[in-house]
């Protein structure tokens, strides 16, 4: 178990991005401040969600996000994106940002494909398929997507280039 730690060189850390399951991406007017790993998963319900998050949204200054991800120990194949929380001035070039240092996660733990449950109806179906997402999991009344991989995942030296240049 690694515990809390802060990884700010996605580089030079990932061994240790490959070994920890849990963690918060964080990034700050459009660069990686950094991955915080965590020793146990984001468990977050609806209200949570809607509580937690408008109050963060609302309060806070700032083009900062926080995209919470876990890889579940009975699916070592995948990542999920469990939660998002952004300040009020966030821009989607941010929360885009932290969707490109998950990819490369997902790419240093050779994941299978990244899951997320979106609960935020402001985030357009044709965006989630811009950007390589599809539906998943059609019967359900939740709206579920998934980016798969295939072995083909992104060019690490995309995310490579959001790190601030004191990584």
């Amino acid at each position: 178990m690694l515990g809390f730690r802060t990884i700010t060189d996605l580089k030079a850390d990932a061994a240790l991005l490959r070994q920890g399951s849990y963690g918060v991406i964080e990034m700050a007017d459009e660069q990686l401040v950094g991955v915080h790993l965590r020793p146990f998963p984001k468990i977050i319900t609806a209200v949570g969600v809607h509580l937690r998050g408008a109050q963060v949204h609302r309060r806070r200054p700032g083009n900062r996000c926080w995209l919470y991800y876990n890889q579940p120990l009975t699916c070592r194949g995948f990542l999920a994106l469990k939660y998002v929380v952004s300040t009020r001035d966030s821009t989607l070039r941010t929360f885009r940002g932290a969707l490109i240092v998950l990819d490369e996660i997902a790419r240093l733990k050779r994941t299978a494909a990244t899951v997320c449950e979106a609960a935020n109806l402001r985030i357009s179906d044709r965006l989630f398929r811009r950007w390589g997402w599809e539906r998943h999991c059609l019967d359900s009344s939740q709206r579920h997507y998934i980016k798969r991989f295939y072995g083909e995942h992104p060019a690490p030296e995309i995310a490579w280039s959001l790190m601030t240049s004191a990584s």
